[in-house]
């Protein structure tokens, strides 16, 4: 699956790291209400161009799962700031 990479050069490979390395980095550094979005742009930072198929949840089984994450940060992330922003669409 990652043969690609053994014909890429020294410099090549570098800079497939750093891009890997600034599309993590944008995940990871998403904050607020952009923690609970569908994140096709990472998985675009994959050398295969798949469409991914996803099971979206109904709505009444959706929900509980939001909450149960928004729940687990209070374990993972205790002293991380509170916000009380409103959410609004960035067009995500």
């Amino acid at each position: 699956m990652d043969d690609d990479l053994d014909a890429m050069s020294r410099g090549e490979l570098l800079a497939e790291a750093r891009r890997l390395r600034a599309g993590i980095r944008a995940h990871r550094d998403a904050t607020g209400h952009e923690l609970c979005w569908h994140h096709p742009a990472l998985w675009g930072l994959l050398p295969e161009n798949v469409a991914p198929t996803i099971a979206v949840p109904t709505w009444d089984r959706f929900m509980p799962g939001c909450v149960a994450y928004r729940a687990s940060l209070d374990v993972q992330a205790p002293d991380a700031p509170r916000t009380g922003d409103d959410y609004a669409p960035s067009g995500g």
